[in-house]
């Protein structure tokens, strides 16, 4: 064999690679299924948001969304995994506030929550609920307030967890306030709750949904909602700016995220898609029931979006002094 002939199979080698890579490239997206990660265990409301979107996509693009949960380390395990991997559009992530913007604030994480990363867009937001024990002093946020400053470090605010967005939130609470709270942290959002009913704790920063059967049942009173609006689900309890406290309206967003260096018509074509279905009555519809508000944002809008939400939680992680478990 002569090298004019090795020369002229290489050629051809790296012509058909070329036209193959090509054809790949204009194929229709997606031709296979979508995996989702999901950086918690089954069962909760981030994990009926990943299935709702999955499934409503799925119906839009004609593809299976295979919704995948990896809980560990705070989300940071799975937001790791998908920073990582193939940038192709067919690995997601249900993006969230504390692995990307609580999280790298409190020790360091292996990924750039703002450079890894391209949005498709932002899918909802969900706001907390102040509760306490029925035997706390205290049926207004006023009310506890007063009851904190004249007992300082005798009232227990149970969290999901050091550093979790419950005990963040309850240090922003403390701050506005200027009152003296002590934090007591749980392994997970559920014990929390426990602690409150029990009287272990007096109170309590938690999702509507998982408090409002003790709520109704009077083992827990609700003083006020995070929300800018009352919520629909408890239209009685005011907000806390009605309550006459202003810089505690915080809540948990959620976005649908890929890797960085994924296609831009493929993040096109997802926040598109994005942006139709949140428009649509019964997607709507079935986020309220479980307390999520619907959330779109373009792709461009987003590192700026997280980079706010780093900043903002970064003060006050520091202010509070907030270590990771």
């Amino acid at each position: 064999m002569n090298n004019s002939f090795h020369f002229s199979t290489a050629l051809a080698i790296t012509l058909i690679a070329a036209v193959a890579t090509t054809a790949i490239a204009q194929q229709p997206y997606p031709t296979k299924p979508i995996r989702l990660i999901v950086p918690f265990a089954p069962g909760g409301g981030n994990d009926y948001l990943a299935r709702l979107v999955g499934q409503k996509l799925g119906e839009r693009l004609g593809q299976a969304f295979v919704v995948d949960n990896r809980a560990g380390a705070s989300g940071i395990v799975a937001t790791d995994m998908v920073a990582k991997a193939a940038p192709d559009g067919y690995t997601l992530l249900l993006g969230f506030v504390g692995p990307l913007a609580l999280n790298p604030n409190l020790e360091k994480v292996p990924y750039n929550p703002v450079r890894d990363f391209a949005a498709a867009g932002l899918l909802a937001s969900s706001y907390h609920i102040l509760v306490v024990h029925p035997a706390v002093p205290a049926r207004s946020v006023k009310e506890l307030i007063a009851a904190a400053k004249a007992r300082p470090g005798e009232i227990n605010y149970a969290s999901s967890g050091s550093g979790a967005t419950l005990h963040l939130i309850g240090e922003l609470f403390k701050s506005v306030a200027s009152i003296n709270l002590t934090h007591i942290p749980y392994k997970g959002a559920g014990p929390a709750a426990i602690a409150v009913i029990s009287g272990e704790a007096q109170m309590l920063f938690s999702s509507t949904t998982a408090v409002l059967p003790h709520i109704r049942t009077n083992r827990l009173a609700a003083l006020a909602v995070t929300s800018p609006n009352r919520s629909p689900l408890v239209p009685e309890v005011p907000t806390l700016v009605e309550s006459g406290m202003r810089g505690v309206e915080v809540g948990s967003w959620y976005a649908l995220v890929a890797p960085a260096a994924t296609p831009r018509e493929i993040i096109a074509r997802l926040n598109a898609e994005l942006i139709k279905l949140a428009a649509t009555p019964d997607y709507r519809q079935q986020l309220e029931k479980q307390a999520f508000e619907p959330l779109t944002s373009n792709p461009e809008q987003f590192s700026a979006f997280v980079q706010g939400e780093l900043n903002k939680w970064g003060k006050v992680i520091k202010a509070a002094g907030v270590k990771s478990d």
